[in-house]
């Protein structure tokens, strides 16, 4: 699963086993035997059940069918699959966590814009704008009441 909890715990996803391998060969146009290759090389990594049995799901169907792609069409070998999918899981994770990390700047920036306008707010009203007569006088400064 993606991170998030489903609500209903029958409610079938991407993620869901569900295929038995005869089934997964069917739907993915492989034979059983290249199915269990690819799970010893860890092409595709399909839970398992209690009795050791695999249980593919959606996604893993779809995994099938682009090793099979990438095997025929394009002429790339098992490790350079293999090399493939581990490098699209890094970038599919490294995007997450700059989504993540871009969440967390967005909040501290809206935390740091609310503080600097509670600072404005504080500011005390009571200066008054100097206008410079004409021509210029001399230098004033003003300096705050002493507080005791």
């Amino acid at each position: 699963m993606d991170g998030r909890r489903r609500q209903n715990p029958y409610q079938l996803t991407d993620e869901t086993p569900v295929y038995v391998i005869s089934v997964a060969a069917q739907l993915s146009g492989l034979h059983p035997q290249t199915l269990r290759q690819y799970d010893r090389l860890g092409l595709v990594s399909p839970d398992r059940t209690a009795g050791r049995g695999r249980r593919y799901s959606a996604r893993d169907i779809e995994l099938l069918r682009t090793v099979q792609q990438l095997s025929q069409d394009e002429g790339i070998n098992l490790a350079g699959i293999k090399r493939i999918i581990e490098l699209e899981n890094q970038v599919a994770a490294l995007q997450a966590r700059v989504a993540e990390l871009s969440a967390a700047v967005d909040g501290a920036a809206a935390a740091m814009q609310q503080r600097e306008a509670q600072v404005h707010a504080s500011y005390r009203r009571d200066l008054v704008p100097y206008q410079e007569a004409h021509p210029p006088s001399a230098l004033v400064v003003w300096r705050p009441p002493k507080r005791d």
